[in-house]
């Protein structure tokens, strides 16, 4: 199966990621619902050992958790993450990471570069589940966080 969703740089996934018509599932990323649109930027395709993202410069995934522990391993470009206790991690291709589950855990992950991001995470999640449940902001971080930047 190949799912894919959609991200307009550089909005973040929850205001703009979709399913493509005919993948057979309904996108959703939590609060703001994943549906109906087609966006051009970003993809999330699902492999049977995990699903492949690709956030473009500029992209953002917007403040988020994940239910289960998620193993990501950068592939190209660099993802810059900012976790719940407010640290600040840069991931360049070759790197991998873990994001442990639970709302304990919120990040946001940001393509500051110049080139797309493209991440391989696993574990693959059952049909319909969610792949992450979008939250507020943290407390004294704007949510805009993820809006238009400097390179």
């Amino acid at each position: 199966m190949f799912r894919r969703l959609f991200l307009d740089a550089p909005r973040s996934f929850y205001g703009g990621a979709v399913d493509r018509p005919g993948s057979g599932r309904g996108g959703h990323m939590g609060g703001r619902q994943a549906m109906a649109v087609r966006p051009s930027g970003a993809c999330v395709a699902t492999f049977p050992n995990g699903r492949e993202i690709v956030i473009p410069p500029g992209g953002c995934t917007g403040w988020h958790f994940h239910r289960v522990r998620l193993d990501a391993v950068v592939l190209a470009g660099t993802l810059t993450r900012v976790l719940h206790d407010r640290t600040v991690e840069v991931h360049p291709a070759g790197t991998s990471f873990v994001e442990p589950a639970g709302i304990r855990h919120i990040h946001l992950g940001h393509n500051l570069g110049t080139e797309p991001v493209v991440l391989r995470v696993t574990p693959a999640l059952p049909e319909g589940a969610p792949f992450a449940i979008p939250t507020p902001a943290l407390p004294g971080i704007t949510p805009e966080v993820c809006g238009p930047h400097s390179h």
